[in-house]
């Protein structure tokens, strides 16, 4: 809650004792034109620049908001800094520690607040996913009533974790995971800023790398990082953070991959190949390997709803939702958990029966479609709708399938120069076999007796 004797005095040491406080903490923003990233949030006129007092006021006052996004992208660090910019009494609860009970000593201070000295308070409740129903609704009256302006921060996806009268009284802002240049450009920060490391130590390019990829887009665990690397550093009388000081600090190896260079594609190469050939181990190993590296978990999932088309296909009807799925999920997840949903959509799809048929079908349909093979719609299949269309000709003929008792009828629809061609060629792998009795009863009750 609000500070107390021995949180004053904790503050006051680490003023005078700025190495007391881990780096993160010390090279947190001091006002939000230093936050890093999250610029689609932080324009003139924003919901968070409201907040800090930058806005005029007046009948529109500043509005609660729920900040939603992955780990270290600055949620806290939002908080922090209109704490410390605002005019306004700032008080801070954890859903992990605070219950019902000090929501409503918060809130009753809010009111005593506002009344005795005109003092509008702001709630940072972290964590906000973890409060009960009935918790979050002890604070709809303050919220409703601005007797507290409330900042939210959750990881989880508020439409399922907040209920919905309290996301209607807030404004949801969504977090993007910070970019390799905004980590790197915080990095280099810390280096040098009298708050961090003061130029005590250099970072090679390799290092920097390498620092990139451990922290996935996560500012809190880049500096985590770099602070106890830099310590080995020091300690060993090292002007610079050698790549090896820094795997040997972090426990992670530097893998071979660069997310711009053959690497990238190579890698991503041999997990398609892998899963192709149903190998499933390697498909494994180079899924770690990629994860490991820090390549982007939407480009993994892409990459695998493409395999799940391009060589599974109708052989197991599943496999592209289970890929879209996984799909779906990282997007909502994110590293580091996004990595169990990879796995299983990996191992679904290594183990899958394949069949490349719905690849090799259209292929051949474009193939010929650009040789210009294409011809004239038959008129029979002709849009008769429209005044005039019986006429020419348009409609006339067509045999409506579901007035059959075996639902096909016997004509042509294809136009006449495509009216043999058979583009699909199933295969008998997995589910596929059904297809493949039914494109032979099918064909021939169309006519088609080639088949």
């Amino acid at each position: 809650m609000e500070p107390d004797l021995f949180t004053a005095a904790a503050e006051e040491r680490q003023e005078k004792d700025p190495a007391a406080s881990p780096l993160a903490v010390r090279m947190r923003p001091r006002t939000l034109d230093e936050v890093v990233g999250q610029q689609h949030l932080l324009k003139p006129g924003s919901p968070l620049r409201r907040l800090v007092g930058e806005s005029g006021g007046g009948p529109a006052g500043p509005s609660s908001v729920i900040l939603w996004g992955p780990p270290g992208t600055g949620k806290t660090t939002l908080a922090y800094v209109v704490s410390k910019a605002t005019n306004k009494r700032f008080v801070e609860l954890s859903a992990i520690t605070a219950g019902v009970k000090e929501v409503r000593a918060v809130i009753e201070g809010a009111r005593r607040a506002t009344g005795g000295f005109g003092k509008e308070t702001v709630l940072f409740l972290d964590e906000i996913h973890r409060f009960s129903k009935a918790q979050q609704d002890s604070l709809l009256p303050a919220v409703e009533n601005r007797w507290v302006t409330l900042i939210a921060a959750t990881t989880e996806n508020p439409y399922f974790s907040v209920i919905s009268p309290l996301l209607s009284r807030s404004l949801l802002l969504t977090l993007e995971p910070l970019t390799d240049d905004d980590v790197r450009g915080l990095l280099r920060r810390a280096l040098e800023d009298e708050r961090g490391l003061k130029g005590a130590v250099g970072l090679p390019e390799d290092t920097e790398e390498h620092l990139l990829r451990i922290a996935g887009g996560d500012a809190r665990r880049a500096l985590t990082a770099l602070e106890a690397a830099a310590g080995a550093a020091l300690d060993q009388g090292e002007s610079e953070i050698s790549l090896q000081t820094l795997e040997q600090t972090v426990d992670r190896a530097a893998v071979k991959y660069d997310r711009d260079g053959d690497q990238h594609y190579d890698v991503a190469s041999a997990l398609i190949k892998s899963i192709r050939g149903s190998d499933v181990d390697a498909a494994l190993h180079y899924l770690a390997r990629m994860i490991e590296a820090g390549e982007d978990p939407r480009f993994i999932a892409r990459r695998l709803m493409i395999s799940a088309s391009e060589d599974i296909g109708l052989a197991d009807p599943n496999a592209l939702p289970i890929a879209v799925a996984a799909a779906q999920a990282v997007a909502m997840i994110g590293f580091p958990e996004a990595a169990l949903t990879l796995s299983h959509a990996t191992i679904a799809l290594a183990l899958a029966p394949k069949s490349n048929s719905a690849t090799t079908a259209i292929g051949a349909a474009l193939e010929d479609v650009r040789k210009g093979l294409a011809g004239s719609v038959p008129p029979h299949l002709r849009d008769g709708h429209y005044k005039g269309a019986a006429k020419l000709g348009h409609a006339q003929g067509y045999v409506y399938p579901h007035d059959l008792p075996e639902g096909i009828a016997e004509q042509q629809y294809a136009p006449d120069a495509l009216k043999d061609r058979e583009y699909y060629a199933p295969t008998r792998h997995g589910a596929e076999a059904r297809y493949a009795d039914a494109v032979e009863w099918t064909r021939k009750h169309l006519g088609r007796r080639r088949s």
